[in-house]
């Protein structure tokens, strides 16, 4: 089997291993689960731990250059030795979507700003979801409700920080230090795709300062090796006049 094909059949289940590990941990925290509910809840959540842990294997054992692929692929590592990331691969769901826009950069542009919020929203639950469980059960906790987690998750993320919910617990912590990290990504990525669309706006009408895709470049440089080909060898060669 190819690496191409095993990507093919495993798609959509691991999208939708991916949903049912948020539905299954979002029930288990926000509704503090005990006994029988929450042995549901830990039993899909370890499935779905299974799952990716064999696609993981499966592609590995599959990629014909397995240091490359390995080093290509440390998000898919990460997914599973942190099962909190499982949620991120719902965001395949949006290569089935292709933005239009009027060049190849508006497309560009379109899609990065769609990947950067949901992406940036995917996080914000999970750490939401992972410092209420990690706080809750400290008797010095301020963050012991979904509410204040959301609230605090969307302040870090922001990096606006107000400190009226702080975590107090390492575990928390340590979800605050990932949650400000992606912030600045995300931050980094809208700023990035801002500038960008105002520079295009502002060469509208001047195409001399307009920069060229690399698909622009390479259609560019075919036809111009096109029209510069030499005559096909089989032809017959002409003889000068006598």
């Amino acid at each position: 089997m190819t690496p191409e094909r095993w990507h093919k059949l495993t798609n959509w289940p691991l999208i939708v291993a991916s949903f049912a590990f948020i539905t299954a941990y979002s029930w288990q925290v926000i509704g503090e689960l005990r006994g029988m509910p929450r042995v549901v809840t830990a039993t899909i959540i370890f499935v779905t731990w299974i799952m990716f842990v064999a696609d993981y294997l499966v592609q590995l054992s599959l990629a014909p250059k397995k240091g490359v692929w390995f080093r290509a692929h440390l998000f898919a590592l990460a997914v599973v030795i942190v099962p909190a990331l499982k949620p991120l691969r719902l965001l395949r769901v949006l290569t089935l979507f292709h933005p239009f826009g009027r060049s190849a950069g508006d497309a560009l542009r379109a899609r990065l700003m769609i990947y950067g919020v949901a992406s940036a929203l995917i996080v914000v639950y999970i750490a939401a979801l992972s410092v209420l469980e990690a706080e809750r059960a400290s008797p010095d906790a301020n963050i012991t409700n979904f509410g204040d987690a959301i609230w605090w998750a969307f302040v870090t993320i922001t990096t606006v920080g107000y400190g009226d919910f702080t975590p107090v617990t390492v575990a928390g912590r340590v979800v605050a230090v990932i949650l400000m990290l992606s912030g600045v990504a995300v931050l980094g990525i809208s700023t990035a795709t801002l500038a960008s669309w105002v520079a295009e706006r502002a060469t509208a009408g001047h195409e001399e300062y307009q920069p060229a895709t690399r698909a622009e470049v390479r259609k560019i440089s075919a036809q111009l090796t096109a029209l510069g080909a030499p005559a096909d060898s089989s032809s017959p060669a002409r003889t000068p006049d006598a």
